[in-house]
Order: C-alpha cells, then structure tokens, then sequence
C-alpha cells in the first residue's frame, strides 16, 4: 500500500467513529476531490481501502492527499449538507449529485432566443426554468414537440445564428430559414428574419403559462385545425388531431397537478437525532427547507417555532410550477428523502396546522397521507403508467 494512502487509513481508524455525517477528500493542494455522506463515516471511509484496482472508490482514494469529516445529528442532516457543499463547490468526483435517470424535466433554456427542452437533470443554466421532476422521457419529447411545432418554437442547437428581424444590419440580406420546421412554417424562424425577439419571447411566454396551467393555447391551435381539416372532409387527419389534442390536454392536466401537489411539501419536520445527535426540526415550504432549528424542549420555544413559521408562509410567493436549477434539485431530493423513508411521514405536521388553522389530528393524518400519494406521483406517468425508458439509479445504502 502506498505510504500516504497507509497514512489516511491509520488516521481513519484511529479516529473516525461510526456516527452519521459527511466526509470530504482533498487533493495535494488542499482542492476538494470528492464529497459524500454515511449513517456510519466510519464504516464507509474503510470501504474505500478496500476497494479492488479500477473501482471509482479506488480511483479517489488514490488520488485523495487529505480526509476531513464531520458529525450530523442525523441522515437527514448529512444528506442536506452534503447537497449543499456539492452545489456550492463542484468537486471533481461528484459529477452529479444523487443523479437518478429515471426522471426528467422539462427546460426553457436562458438564451436571447429560448428552447424548449427534455433534460435528465436541472443545472448548468442558472436562469433556466425547469418543470418536474416527471418520470417518462419520450412522453415528455412528444409534449416538448407538440408545443414547439404549435407555437412555433425553435428546436435547433444552441449554437445555431441567429438573424433576428429587429437587428440591425449594415448590409441586409434575405435569408432562408435553416431547417425543414423552418421551410415549412413549423417554426417562426427567428434564425432568418422570421420574427423579432419581442414577438419570439410573446411565443415562449405563451409556452410558460401553457405549462402552468395559465393557457391553452397550443389546445386551441389544435382545436381550429382539427375543425378546418373537418370542413374541408379530411377526417382521418382530423381524428389524428382530435387524438393529438387529447394527448396533449391529459398530458398538461398531468403536469399542472403534479406541479400543484408538490407544493403539498410545504410542512414542519422533526427528525430524531442518531448516535447522540440532537432532535432538530425542519420549516418546508414548496419543497425546500426555509429554516433549520433544534427541536423545542419548552413552550417558548414552541411559541418561538410557530412564529418563524407564521413569518415564513406570509410571504407571498409565486405560484407559479417552474423552478430554477436549486430549486428543482433540492424539491427532487427532498421528495425522494420521503419516499425512500415513508415512515419519516410520521414525524411531520402540515404548515397549516402552524399557521393558525389548527387542524385536528385526523385532519393532520388526511394530510400526511396525501402527501403520500403525491411523493408516489413524482415516479408515475401520465395515467399512472411508469415508462420503463431508462435504467433504474444505483442505491448505496451505506450512503455516499
């Protein structure tokens, strides 16, 4: 064994306890290589020793100059920190945090001239909007290509010029449009004059509230067409389209409940310290966590909790179902905190029942349980059919 690796391992059984929390390995210059998280640091930070040459874990070790770690009170704790410092300093070795390729979401991408889009994983474009998580990748490409095609929406590489007919020109020129959409009036052609960027972004808007549930208007492109194929005796084209619309309805009715159940998120969680850590009590809202206390042991405590939490929900907010990046993937490993550990359900209280209404007990049970279902929706399609289109994720369950 190497010297300096035999140096880390004695440093790991000499003072690592099996507890959980969060590990982080540095390079000969102090950068950070690789962050992960272990109910048991102990047990995991030994695992690394003995992995077999050509294993990730092997490569890491190999390369790893320090190791650091320290204690949470809880798993909950160690996920939610190790969440963090991965978002916040990009380690070599964690390419994607927890990545799960079983779902994915839709994105309109930050550009001058935006793009509807199907991506595995929110991030990359800090001002991109993301709506998700949903499970069924070539489901969502048909939304993606439905909406696209009936507003008109760009579909081309990022990378692609753009000739916008509000730019100016020193030396105009009439250009052709650079793809068969294009050619064939399926899409505005902001690359060849065919619009300008305010008329494009009136395009996109309409594309945004559609996906909110604010619009129907790709439905009603579909509708006028389906009724002038009708007039004009083309019926098997008008029953494709009548087909298409239906589809299309079901599929947004889908995403606009999913997006609004979701926002069922929105409780305080108590979460049992382990090995000695202490009770500590989470403030969610819309998925993501807005506070982080010790649990309260007296009243005043629990009168102070309950004002942070009135404080909290009287903002306003957006209603709207997009998200950013952050907020997409913190949602994601929230939701599926609970649904791997639906006991955990037990341990939470509707923000409601802390903000004045004062929900009875069984109203309180009412609520976990659809909170329940709503975590079950986020792995099911449209219909509650799961599309078996992609491969399911490794689960470690020592963490990491």
């Amino acid at each position: 064994m190497d010297p300096r690796v035999a140096t880390l391992l004695s440093h790991v059984r000499a003072n690592a306890e099996n507890r959980p929390g969060v590990y982080r390995m540095l390079g000969p210059s102090g950068e950070l290589l690789y962050v992960g998280k272990s109910v048991r640091v102990r047990t995991r930070l030994l695992s690394y020793f003995r992995a077999d040459e050509g294993e990730k874990a092997a490569e890491i070790i190999s390369q790893a100059h320090q190791l650091e770690w320290e204690y949470t009170p809880s798993e909950f704790a160690a996920l939610l920190h190790e969440f963090r410092l991965i978002k916040s300093h990009r380690p070599l070795y964690n390419v994607q945090h927890k990545r799960d390729r079983s779902h994915c979401f839709l994105q309109i991408t930050r550009e001058a001239v935006p793009r509807l889009r199907v991506v595995g994983q929110p991030g990359g474009s800090s001002g991109a909007e993301y709506f998700g998580p949903f499970h069924g990748r070539h489901t969502m490409a048909e939304v993606v290509r439905a909406v696209s095609d009936l507003l008109e929406l760009r579909d081309c590489p990022s990378d692609t010029p753009m000739r916008l007919a509000d730019q100016i020109q020193l030396f105009p020129t009439k250009e052709d449009p650079r793809c068969l959409r294009g050619q064939t009036a399926r899409c505005i052609s902001p690359c060849a004059g065919g619009c300008t960027q305010a008329e494009y972004l009136e395009r996109v808007a309409l594309a945004r509230a559609f996906l909110n549930g604010e619009s129907d208007r790709p439905l009603v492109i579909l509708r006028e067409r389906m009724a002038m194929a009708a007039r004009r005796l083309q019926f098997e084209y008008a029953a494709e389209l009548r087909d298409r619309a239906e589809r299309l309805e079901h599929v947004q009715s889908w995403i606009v409940e999913l997006g609004r159940t979701l926002r069922r998120l929105s409780l305080v969680y108590t979460v049992q310290g382990q090995a000695g850590g202490e009770d500590r009590t989470y403030v969610l809202r819309r998925g993501r966590i807005r506070a982080e206390v010790p649990a309260p042991q007296t009243l005043e405590e629990q009168a102070a909790l309950d004002a942070r939490v009135r404080d909290i929900f009287s903002l306003p907010e957006p209603e709207a179902i997009g998200l950013r990046a952050q907020e997409a993937q913190e949602l994601m490993l929230i939701a599926k905190w609970f649904r791997l550990h639906p006991e955990e359900l037990e341990g939470t209280v509707p923000a409601s029942a802390r903000t004045g209404s004062g929900e009875a007990s069984e109203e309180v049970e009412e609520a976990r349980a659809a909170l329940a279902l709503t975590l079950e929706r986020t792995v099911e399609g449209p219909g509650g059919v799961e599309e078996d289109d992609s491969e399911p994720a490794p689960t470690d369950a020592a963490g990491g």
